[in-house]
């Protein structure tokens, strides 16, 4: 079986028959467009949607996706400022796409680049989307909103005074703002999630380098870090993105989660290489002179995100809405490596 997302498995071919469902029903049910459809988060809340069958998933994608005969697809460039089809149609808005944050920056102005898709394009949207009549926009930001590193004992709450320090952090940070002039000024109603790392099936960058070269039993120096860090599994993340679309409480509120726990650098390396079957041959080299090394090489970003400490308090976001995370992070990380060993398989 192919899995649809984290937790629930489903055969693709079992949804074929969901588009003349859609059709029967699609007066009864709210119509949801999903930006950045294809990406990690999107295609996840899409599938989760087409699996509930309590909304209508529209899925706007820059490219081909393996969701076309699932549901309705829709061409989508966020840089553009085009109209996008069908949003008469449309109740809430999941808004996924961004110019994600990279570790090798190659733009001569980075800050540029971001705001040109991570502000003015999601301004853009959001303004044919309140003129459209769309009653409810999700906005998918960035824990970086609230800065790049905690405290011990004090984590990011919602309403800490911004601090974002990067690009990628800024950029969401002013999205936020223009999201909230709009819907002060149209009475669209606006729901911003930031969420820590994401990892679940199909994730990318440093995690999946990790878990690969766990695999390979490649010796890393990395046993004696002792941060705490705050991640978000996939299927959390997703859970928490479809309360929000209709739960009546959300609306005008910034919401931060995460897996509910938070763990260390090094006991995530250890559960991940257990979880693989490969014990982590893990050399307790001290965390200064790694530092210090990643520094000078122009790796300032991997060192932070390897030993300093950043956890997020969720406890808002759990009596507010009455959520919790579903999935546990043992669970959440036994199907995002059983997922990437079922890949080396083919």
């Amino acid at each position: 079986m192919q899995e649809a997302f984290p937790g629930q498995s489903v055969l693709f071919s079992d949804l074929l028959g969901y588009g003349d469902c859609r059709e029967k029903n699609k007066m009864k049910r709210p119509v949801i467009l999903v930006t950045g459809a294809t990406g990690l988060v999107g295609e996840a809340v899409v599938m989760r949607l087409l699996v509930d069958r309590q909304f209508v998933p529209v899925a706007a994608v820059r490219g081909g996706s393996r969701l076309v005969g699932l549901c309705k697809v829709v061409p989508f460039v966020l840089a553009e400022q085009s109209c996008l089809p069908a949003l008469e149609e449309v109740d809430v808005v999941v808004h996924c796409a961004a110019r994600v944050h990279v570790m090798s920056e190659t733009a001569l102005d980075a800050l540029a680049e971001f705001r040109a898709i991570n502000v003015e394009g999601t301004v853009n949207l959001a303004r044919q989307a309140a003129a459209a009549g769309v009653k409810r926009f999700i906005f998918i930001s960035s824990i970086k909103v609230n800065g790049e590193r905690t405290i011990s004992h004090k984590p990011f709450r919602f309403d800490d005074p911004p601090a974002p320090q990067d690009p990628y952090g800024i950029s969401k940070w002013e999205a936020e703002q223009a999201l909230s002039q709009i819907a002060l000024e149209t009475g669209m109603e606006l729901v911003v999630i930031r969420p820590p790392l994401v990892y679940g099936p199909r994730v990318k960058g440093n995690f999946l380098s990790m878990m690969s070269w766990l695999n390979k039993r490649v010796s890393l120096p990395l046993g004696c870090i002792s941060n705490r860090r705050s991640l978000v599994s996939l299927a959390n993340l997703v859970d928490l993105i479809i309360t929000c679309i209709d739960h009546p409480a959300a609306a005008g509120n910034a919401f931060l989660v995460s897996d509910g726990d938070s763990c260390s650098t090094t006991q995530l390396i250890m559960d991940i290489g257990h979880l693989i079957g490969q014990p982590a041959p893990l050399i307790p080299v001290p965390v200064w002179m790694l530092k210090s090394f990643l520094i000078l090489i122009g790796k300032r970003i991997v060192a932070q995100r390897l030993f300093d400490t950043l956890e997020v308090n969720i406890v808002r976001t759990e009596q507010h809405l009455g959520w919790t995370p579903p999935v546990s992070r043992e669970r959440a990380l036994r199907q995002t490596i059983e997922h990437y060993l079922e890949t080396l398989k083919k």
